[in-house]
């Protein structure tokens, strides 16, 4: 057998573990979103940022008439109030919540709370130029903690976010996830004292 023979047959043998490999890194890194599409939501968390968030969700809540609403630093309480109560929804269903500065606290402030309730699935319901972001924070902060979530995208007419913000954000979810601070407090620091 010659040399480029058998090199060929070295190859073959190789590549069916590449394949392996590889298939068995990607069923890995899906299987969270798998997941979350075989266990049902049982709560819905939606970001604040924009009112026509609140708005989408009211009408949501209406098709998941069985599901707690979470409004994570929504719109002032009143206004946010009177959109679910417009859509028929129950006050009893809704918790508002103010501890978030930005997206990252979104979800940090929120977690313990998801898990302590034992709810492992949620809707995530954001604006859609944010939800790439939003995707990855909440990839890295719920998964943590063992809760799946469904993207629900709000339409808008704004380009998706930039790149760095999401790679940003995703750092600081891990050092999150390692220190238990987002470095939320950081920025508001620098700029008092500037």
């Amino acid at each position: 057998m010659n040399g480029f023979a058998r090199n060929r047959k070295k190859r073959s043998r190789r590549f069916p573990l590449c394949q392996l490999v590889l298939v068995t890194v990607l069923v890995v890194a899906a299987y969270p979103h798998i997941r979350g599409y075989v266990r049902p939501p049982q709560a819905v968390l939606v970001l604040g940022g924009a009112t026509e968030r609140e708005d989408f969700a009211a009408l949501f809540a209406q098709e998941h008439p069985n599901l707690p609403i979470w409004v994570s630093s929504g719109s002032n309480p009143e206004y946010t109030e009177w959109v679910f109560a417009e859509a028929g929804i129950e006050p009893t269903r809704l918790r508002l919540d103010y501890q978030a500065v930005d997206t990252v606290t979104n979800f940090t402030t929120l977690v313990d709370e998801f898990e302590a309730q034992g709810i492992n699935s949620l809707y995530v319901i954001t604006s859609d130029y944010h939800m790439r972001r939003a995707t990855v924070i909440g990839g890295i902060v719920l998964w943590s903690r063992g809760i799946d979530f469904r993207p629900i995208a709000v339409p808008s007419s704004r380009e998706p976010e930039s790149i760095d913000k999401v790679i940003r954000d995703g750092v600081r979810s891990i050092v999150w996830l390692v220190t238990g601070h987002t470095g939320s407090t950081l920025g508001q620091r620098w700029r008092n004292q500037s």
